[in-house]
């Protein structure tokens, strides 16, 4: 059976939605969270990555450890969303393709947000 890889960036962002959802949390239940199988040494690498980062923290829990989140995921994804758009040489083609890709529920929201800020008609 082959399994499918996901970019390392991805992968790091589902163990970051995994952990958020339910920490403190331990890697075997991180693995457990997350679709396609992932293999457990992958995982308590991302972990050890993400901490590394500031992004998670941990506490011992016998022999392993338990993570939670460091930092609001919200930011970390829009942070990531703006680097992406500022590096794009068409800032404007990607934020189309983008708003294209929403599900009727998430445009609804982004329409919600907009018009809060004033930004929408």
């Amino acid at each position: 059976m082959a399994l499918s890889r996901r970019p390392l960036g991805q992968l790091e962002a589902e163990v970051l939605a995994a952990v958020a959802a339910g920490g403190p949390i331990s890697a075997a239940d991180v693995v457990a969270r997350i679709p396609g199988e992932p293999a457990y040494t992958t995982i308590n690498t991302i972990l050890f990555r993400l901490h590394d980062k500031g992004m998670l923290a941990r506490v011992r829990d016998g022999r392993q450890f338990l993570y939670r989140t460091a930092v609001d995921e919200a930011r970390v994804v829009a942070d990531r969303m703006h680097d992406h758009l500022r590096h794009a040489s068409d800032s404007g083609s990607v934020l189309n393709r983008f708003v294209q890709s929403l599900s009727p529920e998430e445009e609804l929201e982004l329409r919600r947000i907009l018009a809060e800020r004033g930004a929408a008609p």
